[in-house]
């Protein structure tokens, strides 16, 4: 055991769920994302107490990224059946909630590796423009045209009746 595992073990303690939450927006599955998170940790420990003192959880963010990058490569994506949507012709839906969710994260799940890391940095850990390229290892200018591709890609993806949606804007 290292003299500095109490830091290591604070700093999982206080930023692991959300870790663990970006690591399932990347990944999509539960089980993949703890995989991610531990194995992330696992590379990092070693070098905690170089990164300690200079802003350890971006160092963590973006050792994240890239190892989900190397898994996205290296992984084979076979075709996804998709069935008809049903028509909801002015009936409510209690579950559209749910289904807008996992249209979202399907769409998200379908986005290339370096978009996908655009959007869940940016959107769902609400880190800057500076901060994401930062992250990513380029220039703000390409996190920008990443997202605006991104977003495009996302909008056209989800369903029809979303567009008028407030909530997409």
């Amino acid at each position: 055991m290292d003299p500095g595992d109490g830091d290591f073990e604070a700093f999982v303690a206080a930023r692991g769920p959300r870790l663990l939450r970006m690591a399932w927006l990347l990944t999509g599955d539960a089980h993949l994302a703890e995989d991610l998170l531990q194995s992330t940790l696992a590379k990092v420990w070693p070098k905690w107490p170089r990164i300690a003192g200079d802003r350890p959880e971006a160092y963590v963010r973006k050792s994240l990224v890239h190892l989900h990058a190397s898994w996205w490569r290296r992984r084979w994506r076979g075709e996804l059946p998709y069935g008809e949507v049903p028509d909801a012709a002015g009936t409510f839906d209690a579950y559209a909630e749910v289904d807008l969710e996992q249209s979202l994260a399907a769409a998200v799940r379908a986005l290339p590796v370096r978009q996908r890391a655009v959007v869940v940095l940016r959107y769902f850990e609400d880190l800057s423009v500076d901060d994401t390229a930062a992250t990513l290892g380029c220039a703000p200018g390409t996190v920008k045209s990443q997202s605006a591709r991104a977003l495009r890609s996302l909008r056209a993806a989800l369903p029809a009746s979303v567009e008028g949606d407030d909530r997409c804007g």
